[in-house]
């Protein structure tokens, strides 16, 4: 079953700030949210954690 981090636990396990997830998700660098609800969205996680890992790639491949 897929989980669904709400912006929170997005923050916490990216360390970015709310508004830089937004930013980056504008510029569709960042996974696209979900709509949960009226008012309410979420991330799935495996596409967070698949965020992390590109970027850590990324950045060791830089070098």
């Amino acid at each position: 079953m897929e989980k669904i981090l709400r912006i929170k636990d997005v923050i916490e396990t990216t360390g970015l700030s709310r508004s830089s997830i937004y930013e980056l998700q504008s510029k569709e660098q960042f996974p696209r949210s979900v709509k949960l609800c009226r008012g309410a969205v979420g991330w799935l996680a495996s596409e967070i954690q698949g965020w992390i890992a590109e970027r850590a790639e990324t950045s060791r491949g830089a070098c």
